[in-house]
């Protein structure tokens, strides 16, 4: 049988078969198949990730079922390269009940007593996966779809029915949560959560037994949960997050054109015909939008310059930036909050309250994905932002402004509850021009930083800021 070295700085990784564990041998960097004496010698270079394109397919990656396809779609094109007419066809199904996946968890939400929900969604997922499958084997069957690496392999079918056995998982365990929510539809619910769950606490339990009992060997079922360092696509993570972003920003469109929109008889009736004391009224609507608006933009643009200097995503980045997206996803609906409810109420108090917390937890976790860049930053960062560099006190200060101006925000509210609209709204609009002054700030502060330390008799690396 083909042993596969595949070279990863001075290390290989030696497989007999792609089920095998590692072993380490010496080398220098390519890929080269090793055949017996009578076989003839044959180059093969993989991509670094290569492996991570086999084994994560279908992994549950959210708590969100809707982004969990997704990613398992994303990755399943990572392998087929190349589609026909069949396979966009297929695709397009998939897309399809995909999107119908949300009006699922809103029935089964509004409705937790009633099975018809989880029926809905469990098959769904169940006709997701069939779908999903036949793309593999359509692909599998016409090779040249395939990545040209594992074209040339000569473990196609191993490939095959291990990506078939990770895209078949989730719906087995929805097709068991169905047949009990017959029963007991109580139970269905903890079958989906631990659909859900099961990756992060078996990674727990194999990263303790990896310490009490030393480093395990990887199989290609160790392989195929939560691995916080695997690399993920840098411009599928941007492209989708561009697309969250430019969704949220056209519901906030969509909302004040719908709602805010004067009725001409009301116009001639209540104002005398003119539209602009009719328009007065809408005055703080006008104002949540666009604070709301710059909120979203001012994110998007944090983010845009985070993913300027990454050079490789992981997967905890790409959990992070999720957990994100969906605090951004939250910002309409705390646009309707701010201007909703009666002045001066406590339901107003608590919606701008709300709205900082949504605000809040975007900024952090934006933040947070930075943090989890700097553990690896000579992998996924670019020299500027890493510790020590040009740029370092400065993407830091942006990435934290949001965060601390929500929380500042939050409990000025909480004392100046009267003047908390007013507030909330204040700060949003005076937010971009922090950002305009931010480099000034941080140049300023790291100016006076040296005479606070000299004065205190500390000493002071400005590398160490």
């Amino acid at each position: 049988m083909a042993r596969v070295k595949v070279f990863a700085g001075d290390n290989v990784m030696v497989f007999a078969d792609p089920s095998c564990g590692p072993h380490q041998d010496g080398g220098g960097r390519g890929v080269q198949a090793e055949r017996p004496a009578s076989s003839h010698h044959q180059d093969r270079r993989l991509p670094d990730d290569f492996p991570h394109r086999l084994h994560g397919l279908g992994r549950p990656h959210q708590s969100d079922q809707h982004l969990l396809f997704l990613r398992g779609a994303s990755r399943l094109f990572q392998v087929i390269v190349r589609i026909d007419d069949c396979v966009a066809l297929l695709n397009l199904a998939c897309m399809m009940l995909i999107t119908f996946l949300p009006y699922t968890f809103s029935l089964m939400a509004a409705f937790p007593a009633n099975v018809l929900g989880i029926l809905l969604f469990c098959g769904c997922v169940m006709v997701l996966g069939v779908l999903q499958s036949l793309i593999v084997l359509y692909a599998f069957s016409r090779p040249f779809l395939l990545d040209r690496h594992v074209q040339e392999s000569e473990n196609r079918t191993f490939y095959k029915h291990h990506i078939l056995k990770v895209l078949l998982r989730v719906p087995l365990m929805c097709l068991f949560a169905s047949i009990f929510s017959l029963v007991l539809f109580q139970l269905s619910y903890v079958l989906l959560a631990v659909v859900i769950f099961l990756p992060y606490v078996s990674q727990s339990v194999m990263w303790c037994r990896s310490k009490l009992l030393g480093p395990l060997g990887e199989t290609p079922d160790s392989a195929m949960f939560f691995v916080p360092s695997e690399p993920l696509s840098k411009e599928r993570v941007e492209a989708f997050s561009d697309g969250v972003y430019a969704i949220v920003a056209t519901l906030l469109i969509l909302d004040i054109c719908e709602d805010n929109v004067p009725d001409p008889g009301v116009v001639q009736k209540r104002f005398g015909g003119s539209l602009v004391a009719a328009l007065q009224v809408y005055g703080p609507e006008y104002l949540a939008y666009f604070g709301s608006f710059a909120t979203v933009g001012l994110l998007w643009f944090v983010h845009h310059s985070l993913f300027l200097h990454v050079t490789k995503a992981t997967r905890l980045m790409g959990l992070m930036n999720t957990l994100s997206l969906a605090c951004v996803g939250g910002l309409p609906l705390a646009y309707q909050l701010t201007q909703r409810f009666p002045p001066d109420s406590r339901n107003e108090l608590e919606a701008v309250q709300t709205s900082c917390v949504i605000v809040f937890f975007a900024g952090v976790f934006q933040l947070a994905m930075w943090v989890v860049a700097l553990h690896s930053e000579r992998e996924t960062l670019q020299p500027g932002v890493r510790y020590g560099g040009r740029e370092h006190v400065f993407m830091l200060a942006k990435l934290a402004l949001y965060p601390c101006v929500a929380l500042g925000t939050f409990f000025l509210t909480c004392v100046l509850g009267r003047f908390s609209v007013s507030i909330f709204h204040l700060v949003q609009i005076l937010v971009p021009f922090a950002f305009l002054l931010l480099r000034l700030l941080v140049r300023l502060l790291l100016a006076l930083l040296p005479h606070f330390f000299r004065s205190s008799g500390v000493p002071f690396n400005p590398l160490d800021a």
